[in-house]
């Protein structure tokens, strides 16, 4: 009796935990369909989507629209193509997410191991200005950037995301270095370690986690940001996402979906990879730095 109502609840398990997958199965192709449509749409002619059938696969596959989105074709002086506003976002968010993520892990230290008066005021304040809206700072950044002589630069933007993202990397260092046995740090200074030592030899390289939590957090909202592209940057100086913007606006007569398809996943790729290449870290890191804080 006992092995059969075993076997029994066993079966009912195996039931529940197959209608649970399919159902997730459902929701994940569901969640697709929006990368379906653009991947199928990039490969085809434009007048097969014009057609109607912009859920069918490919009569004929062309990679024309991906040719023609990353080309550095010139309209009057300024490229149409999104290749030079490619790398001006690489140029744009390799400083900024290097920076930001090194000044992060620094500000977490000072406030973790190092405390003095105030740190608790300062670290709050630090924390206010990770739920400053954006539009909020168009103004003050704009005047700031022109007194720097930086206004319409990449330099200029990188300034603006380092000084944004500061709070948030600051906060997740924080709370990681918050859980790190602070006993490790006095033995080193027993030993004669000082400020930089401890930091570069002792908190650093145990912070891998949370160093790819910031990488990916600040990558994606760097690289995913129109609002202050748009704002602070100017003409070819542009980065990727106000480059898209202008790539669908300059269309004239028909719409070449294909083209701006096909520009929509090269500017996601950047972003995408990242999560697949360190994606599984990302939540242990988080975890990492949940223990204390």
């Amino acid at each position: 009796m006992a092995a059969a109502t075993q076997g029994t609840a066993i079966r009912t398990g195996r039931v529940a935990r197959t209608f649970i997958y399919l159902v997730l199965l459902l929701f994940a192709l569901f969640y697709m369909l929006p990368l379906y449509v653009m991947l199928v749409n990039s490969v085809k002619p434009l007048s097969e989507i014009t057609g109607g059938g912009m859920m069918n696969l490919p009569e004929i596959w062309t990679v024309e629209p991906w040719r023609k989105a990353w080309s550095e074709a010139q309209i009057g002086v300024q490229p149409t193509g999104l290749k030079p506003y490619f790398w001006n976002s690489i140029k744009m968010v390799v400083p900024a997410v290097a920076m930001s993520t090194i000044l992060g892990a620094l500000n977490g230290y000072v406030l973790t191991k190092w405390r003095f008066r105030g740190d608790t005021i300062l670290f709050g304040l630090m924390l206010f200005a990770c739920f400053i809206p954006f539009q909020i700072v168009l103004i003050p950044m704009a005047r700031v950037l022109g007194v720097l002589g930086l206004a319409g630069s990449t330099w200029g933007l990188v300034l603006v995301h380092l000084v944004y993202g500061i709070g948030f990397t600051t906060l997740y260092f924080r709370n990681y270095y918050a859980a790190f046995p602070t006993e490790l740090v006095r033995a080193a200074q027993i030993d004669g370690a000082g400020f930089f030592q401890i930091f570069w030899r002792i908190l650093l390289p145990s912070s891998g986690p949370i160093a790819v939590v910031s990488i990916i957090w600040q990558f994606t909202n760097i690289w995913n940001d129109f609002l202050f592209g748009a704002s602070f940057a100017a003409g070819n100086g542009a980065p990727m996402t106000v480059a898209l913007n202008n790539l669908v606006q300059s269309s004239t007569g028909v719409k070449e979906y294909n083209v701006h398809f096909a520009g929509a996943i090269l500017a996601a790729t950047p972003t995408l990879l990242v999560y697949i290449v360190a994606g599984r870290y990302f939540v242990r890191g988080l975890m990492a730095g949940s223990v204390k804080g």
